[in-house]
């Protein structure tokens, strides 16, 4: 059953975070004395396309190369979770085998080549069945995608819609809407990318979308104990270490890690394996349904995830695990840059801040 919301009829709610409407609130009346609203997340309440959607098989015409360079990240053990969020309890030991991990995100030069190859139409540019929204006028029902747009003056964190819309036209190509171009932005993160882009992407490339087990173990690089991925202060030396929020969020973003909105990859320090941007910039896609329980049971070797996905906010909805967190994150709302953080996407739905990276067990092409 679908439930209509806010601004547009067609828009549903969604969290990209560990926790509930509710239990974000009843977490801001608890801790707004202390500044801490980590274990939500800006995420929380994009609009999404869809409530609940079956899979679909990922269909691609013809293999290519997207020419990225790719890191070797030797197999090893490690633990894997954090104490801070409910979702990611309790911390375990997991050993991966080896792999290959894109260098950075997937960038709209990379992603342009892809579609220029074959045609793909993301899912935020797909039109809406009317079918499947009986009760929506037919001129609402326009492709587009979620956008954070910052109010223009300081408001309460307990409403997402004060920060998201739902934007018509917006995708990949209009990261902002129909005014707004990738024209100067071809080292930018893709943003707009629903699962199933994802994974049609990686198909095409000849790799796969990374495990919640290897993105973790290649965002840590051998580093354990850590409260970040880079070490326990987040700013050595003074330099910021991710492309994250600073200022008050969400009205004023004073940019003092050098950006506002995504950063070209590689603009910030890699990390000891030489990987970029494994935190901050954009959120990053992983094969793994997401379970908030799904830590009790995983298995120590290669866990691949659950079977299905199950999210006690959302029952209905279909969602994989995200990582890594994004510009948006701070530690006002989100501070889901903590190391072994995790996010959730439900699969047809995408936003201005959520991306990927592939991974392969086959060396990259020489070029």
């Amino acid at each position: 059953m679908h439930k209509l919301v806010w601004l547009i009829p067609i828009v549903f709610f969604f969290a990209s975070c560990n926790q509930n409407e509710k239990a974000a609130e009843e977490h801001s009346s608890t801790h707004s004395d202390h500044g801490h609203g980590h274990d939500r997340c800006v995420s929380d309440g994009i609009p999404s396309r869809a409530a609940a959607i079956a899979e679909v098989d990922i269909t691609v015409q013809g293999l290519g190369s997207d020419n990225a360079n790719m890191v070797w990240v030797s197999g090893g053990t490690f633990t894997m979770g954090s104490n801070e969020f409910d979702d990611t309890k309790p911390l375990h030991e997991v050993t991966v085998d080896g792999f290959w991990m894109d260098e950075h995100e997937v960038t709209n030069a990379q992603f342009s080549r892809f579609v220029q190859a074959t045609g793909y139409q993301t899912i935020a540019e797909r039109p809406l069945n009317p079918a499947d929204f009986p009760n929506v006028p037919l001129d609402l029902l326009v492709p587009g995608s979620a956008v954070f747009t910052p109010p223009e003056e300081n408001v309460g964190l307990d409403n997402h819609i004060n920060w998201w819309r739902y934007q018509a036209v917006a995708s990949w190509k209009h990261p902002e809407g129909p005014a707004s171009t990738i024209r100067g932005r071809e080292t930018h993160p893709v943003v707009h990318i629903a699962y199933e882009d994802a994974a049609a992407y990686a198909k095409w490339a000849g790799k796969r979308l990374p495990t919640e087990a290897e993105w973790e173990f290649a965002a840590r690089a051998k580093l354990d104990n850590m409260k970040y991925y880079w070490g326990n202060v987040m700013k050595p030396d003074g330099k910021w270490q991710a492309n994250i929020y600073q200022g008050n969020f969400p009205n004023k973003d004073t940019g003092e890690d050098g950006f506002s909105g995504t950063a070209p990859v590689k603009s910030f320090t890699p990390n000891r394996l030489g990987i970029y941007d494994l935190d901050g910039n954009v959120w990053e896609w992983c094969s793994d349904y997401y379970r908030p329980d799904y830590y009790q049971n995983s298995p120590k070797n290669n866990p691949q995830g659950p079977k299905d996905s199950f999210d006690p906010s959302e029952p209905g909805t279909v969602k994989r695990v995200q990582r890594g967190g994004s510009f948006l994150c701070n530690d006002q709302y989100c501070e889901r840059y903590i190391a072994g953080s995790r996010g959730k996407g439900e699969i047809s739905s995408a936003s201005n801040n959520l991306g990927f990276r592939c991974v392969s067990d086959d060396p990259p092409p020489e070029k």
